[in-house]
């Protein structure tokens, strides 16, 4: 991917080296994500309530000043590259159908941290907090990306990214309080496709990004979108579960089959088409 001529984001908080005083500190990365979906499976919870570690609780402790090494600072200066690459898509989109569009802020945070949907830890991965307008990030996520489960490259990392902030223009065009809505008085399972669907739509607003930021700026090399679809690959729903417990069920799926990860993603990079990744009618 041709990134580094790119636009730096001025919507970056690092919060790298952060104690949380009265917070529950869990480090990990993707393979402890795999042992916490398993847990929520088998248990029948909501992998999002576990985000939820300490709801409100922990304030962050100043410490010393966070000393990233060089692999780490470029790894910043590339997420940075990418948010504001994301920011110049999604603000010409939403100029286009006469909205505005209000940027996110992006966190960068080490082992654990306190946002406004609760403490959440590092290995749960990277998430986007619909309270506080946030994504959050820890940059070992996609050291464990590339060495668990095969999905090495810098677009995987850059699919990572535009996929939160896929959550950030639902949230801004009102689909995720309708999807939240919706839920209310449904089953396990069916409030469970309702989530599918969210997270695929996010997919397809990653790959939208994508098509739109290679149009524009010319981003992509070769092999590039592989790397993102393998990415895709990695974090089905089906492939997690059959990692972490050798069986699936289908009906605690809540972000999407491989197949159906990659499917959407494809949709929109290859049409670039807002009205394409309407997952919720598809």
């Amino acid at each position: 991917m041709r990134w580094k001529t790119g636009r730096r984001s001025s919507n970056i908080e690092d919060r790298r080296g952060q104690r949380i005083a009265g917070g529950t500190v869990i480090k990990g990365g993707i393979g402890t994500i795999v042992l916490t979906l398993a847990l929520a499976y088998f248990l029948g919870i909501d992998p999002m309530v576990l985000l939820q570690l300490q709801q409100g609780g922990g304030e962050p402790v100043a410490g010393e000043v966070y000393q990233p090494t060089p692999q780490e600072a470029e790894l910043a200066d590339f997420v940075s590259v990418v948010l504001a690459d994301t920011e110049d898509t999604w603000r010409k989109i939403f100029r286009e159908s006469g909205r505005t569009y209000e940027e996110p802020r992006l966190v960068l945070f080490s082992g654990a941290i306190n946002s406004a949907c609760g403490m959440a830890s590092a290995a749960m991965g990277p998430f986007y907090c619909p309270a506080d307008r946030k994504v959050y990030i820890d940059l070992a996520f996609f050291e464990d990306l590339r060495r668990q489960h095969g999905a090495p490259g810098d677009f995987a990392q850059a699919y990572v990214i535009a996929h939160e902030v896929g959550h950030h223009v639902q949230n801004l065009l009102g689909i995720s309080n309708q999807v939240r809505s919706a839920q209310h008085g449904l089953g396990k399972a069916e409030a469970n496709s309702l989530s599918v669907q969210q997270e695929l739509q996010a997919d397809c607003f990653a790959g939208l990004w994508g098509n739109h930021a290679d149009r524009s700026r010319q981003v992509l090399e070769q092999g590039d979108i592989e790397e993102a679809l393998n990415a895709a690959t990695a974090i089905g729903d089906d492939r997690l579960q059959k990692q972490a417990q050798d069986y699936v069920v289908p009906e605690s799926f809540t972000h999407g089959t491989s197949r159906q990860r990659v499917e959407w993603f494809k949709r929109g990079i290859e049409s670039g088409d807002f009205e394409r990744c309407n997952t919720f009618d598809a």
